[in-house]
């Protein structure tokens, strides 16, 4: 993630005279090629499949009134009819929170198969059809983020859970089968591999630094924007085009240490990420992921654990190469992204 002491200047560079160049990724712990002559301009990039229209609401059972036809509720903001968000279990769960006792036994999994307990929610982030989050005001994006917060909280009182993901599938390319503007958390019973790599990536950093790769995120060439507590970057190796991560300032392991306050700042650079790739980009579909600790990481951990909130706009499939190789093709350097996306103008 960090970038080197002095990167390449590509500021008299046209894409046709940019060299490829590899660079590995202390985060996510992969090699990424950059290869300019692969794409046309950054500033050319624009979504292939913009996203679909909405449909009638009158269809849909996360409209308010139609609360009777969801799967049942876990908890709504604010506690009445009126309400601006709610949490619900997923219609149709990928884990089950119905195997907790099945997965404490004695001989219910080996190393390779265990129960599928788990807990899959869903956040509905507005009451109308039509709202998107980006529409919605910093406060009530911070109102959205602190309801992962208690959502988190509440299943980590389980004790067999270990890792909790929360993302946003939005637009039917980037996954979302509901157009009413919406995200998601999967609680599991084991540390995923990409959270497992991570963990060893920054790991590594920190042996030979004595640093958070993350904290060093911060370089002038691949900044943003930044809030008082947040700052937004086009990563040094990014593994998607246009991809944006949003890092606290602060050194934080966990994101649901969040504050009341931390998350309204943190809903005001979410929302400006998301209008100006919506700009730019021609709106198109995209997905975010929050990427935290374990649960159960242990003190040693801590110094090189950090969680971010990472932004991917779908503009290109993976292919062949990179299912293979674990390996990313990206036609454009963040750098370029992020002069690009400093210079958007909402106005």
């Amino acid at each position: 993630m960090t970038s080197p002491s002095h990167p390449p200047d590509r500021g008299g560079e046209s894409v046709e005279t940019q060299s490829p160049e590899l660079r590995k990724d202390p985060v996510t712990n992969r090699w990424v090629i950059f290869s300019p002559a692969r794409a046309k301009r950054p500033t050319d990039f624009k979504s292939k499949t913009p996203q679909n229209p909405n449909p009638k609401p009158s269809s849909c059972p996360f409209c308010i009134g139609r609360e009777h036809e969801c799967a049942p509720e876990i908890f709504r903001v604010p506690d009445d009819p009126n309400w601006k968000l709610r949490v619900i279990e997923n219609l149709y769960p990928a884990l089950s929170r119905n195997l907790e006792t099945q997965s404490k036994q004695r001989g219910s999994g080996t190393d390779r198969s265990i129960v599928g307990f788990g807990f899959h929610d869903v956040v509905i982030e507005s009451p109308l059809h039509l709202i998107q989050l980006s529409d919605i005001d910093p406060v009530g994006i911070g109102d959205v983020l602190i309801a992962y917060k208690k959502r988190i909280e509440q299943i980590a009182q389980h004790d067999s859970i270990n890792y909790i993901q929360v993302f946003k599938n939005q637009g039917a390319s980037a996954g979302a089968s509901m157009s009413h503007s919406h995200s998601q958390i999967m609680a599991l019973p084991v540390v995923p591999p990409t959270v497992s790599s991570r963990l060893d990536g920054t790991k590594d950093y920190f042996e030979e630094t004595g640093k958070c790769c993350l904290c060093e995120a911060k370089s002038n060439n691949f900044v943003i924007d930044e809030s008082s507590y947040f700052v937004s970057v086009a990563p040094f190796a990014a593994t998607y085009p246009f991809e944006v991560w949003i890092i606290p300032k602060d050194h934080s392991s966990h994101f649901h240490h969040l504050d009341d306050v931390k998350a309204v700042d943190l809903g005001g650079i979410l929302k400006l990420m998301l209008q100006k790739i919506a700009k730019q980009l021609d709106d198109p579909p995209y997905n975010y992921m929050i990427h935290t600790s374990p649960l159960k990481v242990t003190e040693s951990q801590l110094p090189y654990t950090h969680w971010f909130l990472q932004i991917v706009p779908q503009l290109s499939g993976v292919g062949g190469f990179e299912i293979g190789s674990g390996c990313y093709i990206n036609p454009v350097f963040p750098e370029d992204v992020a002069k690009v996306m400093r210079e958007v103008s909402l106005t």
